[in-house]
């Protein structure tokens, strides 16, 4: 039997999932949880083989909560539920060692294949969600206007942001201005959701 822990915030779509894993005579959820704070703490209490994981949790993100379940419990291997195919996140999911990475447009069946494989050692990745990352070109920004972006990107206004890497407001707001133009973006924010949706953050 395989054990299963499920995360994901939205309660209708996780009592769906549940629903949909329980039908598999070889799976059994021992746990669902709606916040990423939640995975390691029921994850070793319950000792899951499979932790089926929605990438956009409260609390903790889904793919933060899997690298802390690795550390915790490296024989659960982790399995990243998206709705959005962002290039971006299937890099931080890999870079974090997950087993696999799949849309939620997915089949039912699909979900349970990917669930049966990921707990027989292999890996499942969305062949649409990896095309996207390779379509992304490099990163134009320089080390320095990634770290501005992130700073602004956590709610630091140029003034701090300017402070804490030792800068002056006017060379922050420059850095700034130049991320937005290389990006093509609108406006700081816009540059923000471009940056972090490749990656580069």
């Amino acid at each position: 039997m395989i054990r299963v822990l499920l995360a994901e915030d939205v309660r209708m779509l996780r009592e769906a999932l549940v629903g949909v894993l329980g039908l598999a005579d070889d799976i059994e959820v021992v746990g669902a949880v709606e916040s990423g704070d939640a995975i390691v703490p029921t994850a070793l209490r319950e000792r899951p083989d499979v932790a089926v994981i929605d990438v956009e949790l409260p609390g903790l993100d889904g793919i933060s909560a899997a690298t802390q379940l690795r550390q915790w419990l490296p024989e659960c291997r982790t399995l990243i539920l998206t709705g959005v195919a962002r290039p971006g996140t299937l890099r931080r999911a890999l870079s974090a060692k997950v087993a696999g990475f799949m849309g939620k447009d997915a089949t039912p069946e699909d979900l349970v294949e990917a669930v049966r494989t990921i707990a027989a050692g292999g890996k499942v990745l969305d062949p649409q969600l990896a095309f996207a990352a390779l379509d992304v070109a490099g990163n134009p920004l320089t080390d320095r206007e990634c770290e501005v972006l992130r700073l602004t990107a956590s709610g630091a206004e140029p003034t701090e942001v300017a402070e804490r890497l030792g800068l002056s407001y006017g060379t922050v707001r420059n850095y700034l201005a130049t991320a937005v133009t290389k990006l093509g973006a609108r406006n700081r924010v816009d540059a923000i959701r471009i940056a972090g949706e490749a990656g580069w953050l």
